[in-house]
């Protein structure tokens, strides 16, 4: 991102430095525009200071930081963003401070929008919908990953716990088990921790926000079609079961017995 500052100083030279210093960078990483030289006036009379535009590009740690430190302003938040490591392809954030839950949300929903804004604040909204309607990100652009608390880790854990718990579930009683909507990060972790556990798959149903996870047996029925049969259960039928419900001659097969039954 760039970044620039109008500034005065006796010389050039100065203006710059001066400017260098507001942008928070070094005087050799920027660039400058002389808008007005210096004039030495007569016997001091009439002197003016040179006046120049300093410019010089942030760089994305600096752009990502200066972004979440103002949304956290806007919140009245006490906490403060901090560059736990940063290579050309991801920056890893932590946000540190004191009741950050209001800035997690629930299943950190807050934090993962923030995230999701300060990815585009640092690649300049460069970015793609996937089919499932999460971000999903260019190739040359940078990642954001930010965290709170260990947040991430933590919640990675009770995914993996969950997962194992239902599909044990699924394995004990052969039902399969629909999940809570989940956004693309969460989800991923349900199917990995799945694909490691023998006689059970996962698959995804639902659209953008309501996108959800089945847990089934391998091979086994849909959600729907267990849903169907249970009813049949319930209701008694078989496949060769004659419907009733249109009365006897519903089944070809007892017509002549219904014509004897009416002379009678």
């Amino acid at each position: 991102m760039k970044k620039e500052v109008v500034v005065t100083g006796k010389t050039i030279e100065q203006a710059v430095e001066i400017g260098a210093n507001e942008l928070k960078m070094d005087k050799d990483d920027v660039t400058y525009e002389v808008l007005e030289l210096p004039k030495k006036g007569f016997l001091g009379l009439g002197s003016t200071d040179a006046k120049v535009k300093v410019m010089g590009r942030a760089s994305d740690s600096d752009t990502a930081v200066e972004f979440i430190e103002k949304i956290i302003g806007h919140m009245k938040i006490n906490a403060m963003p901090k560059v736990i490591e940063e290579t050309d392809d991801e920056i890893k954030i932590d946000i540190i401070g004191d009741n950050l839950g209001t800035l997690i949300g629930y299943h950190g929903e807050i934090l993962d929008s923030l995230q999701y804004l300060t990815y585009l604040a640092v690649n300049k909204g460069d970015i793609s919908e996937s089919d499932s309607g999460s971000g999903e990100e260019k190739s040359g652009t940078v990642k954001i990953s930010l965290d709170i608390e260990n947040y991430r880790k933590k919640r990675e854990e009770t995914l993996k716990s969950l997962a194992k718990k239902m599909a044990e579930r699924v394995l004990k009683y052969n039902k399969p088990v629909t999940l809570e909507p989940m956004n693309a990060y969460e989800r991923r972790i349900i199917h990995s921790t799945i694909q490691d556990i023998e006689g059970v798959s996962t698959h995804s149903i639902g659209q953008e926000n309501d996108r959800r996870i089945v847990i089934s047996r391998e091979g086994g029925v849909t959600v729907k079609s267990s849903f169907s049969q249970s009813q049949n259960q319930r209701r008694g039928k078989t496949p060769y079961m004659p419907d009733r419900s249109r009365g006897f001659n519903s089944n070809p097969g007892n017509r002549d017995r219904d014509k004897n039954f009416k002379k009678q």
